[in-house]
């Protein structure tokens, strides 16, 4: 069973991504911090690694970093608390210098809106309360989870 999820993202700038997701609300574990990486912490057991282009590529010496202004390598959705949660939080990544991404997204179940970071990874702001989905079938909640 796995215990903990890091994920592992390149960044062109340290300082700026930390500042970033500071103004977020987001803390970083000091053990996993250098002049290469931090830790951002995502969750009790949820982290995003945030390394510098140049450390991250040691780990992929074979591929190329994702030119994530030009495509998507992936797309991390978080689960908020509720629908001002997820307002509140892509409200300050915007003002922190985010781009949102495309339009909210209301399914009556499940509300969210996008952002891409400083970096251009993509992340999926979510709120949704699984007791609205009485009556609906398997296939209308994929469909829907594919639309957002």
């Amino acid at each position: 069973m796995t215990k903990q999820i890091f994920l592992n993202l390149p960044v062109k700038d340290l300082n700026k991504t930390v500042d970033f997701w500071t103004k977020l609300g987001y803390t970083f574990n000091p053990q996993f911090t250098s002049e290469n990486a931090t830790c951002m912490i995502l969750g009790e057991n949820i982290f995003a690694m945030l390394l510098v282009e140049k450390f991250f590529k040691t780990f992929i010496p074979n591929h190329e970093i994702a030119d994530a202004s030009k495509t998507k390598e992936v797309l991390i959705a978080i689960d908020t608390e509720s629908r001002d949660a997820v307002n509140a939080l892509v409200d300050k990544a915007v003002k922190a210098g985010a781009t949102e991404h495309g339009e909210a997204e209301d399914h009556g179940w499940m509300y969210a809106r996008a952002f891409l970071d400083l970096d251009g990874h993509g992340w999926n702001i979510m709120y949704a309360d699984a007791s609205l989905l009485q009556g609906q079938n398997a296939a209308e909640v994929s469909n829907h989870a594919q639309q957002a």
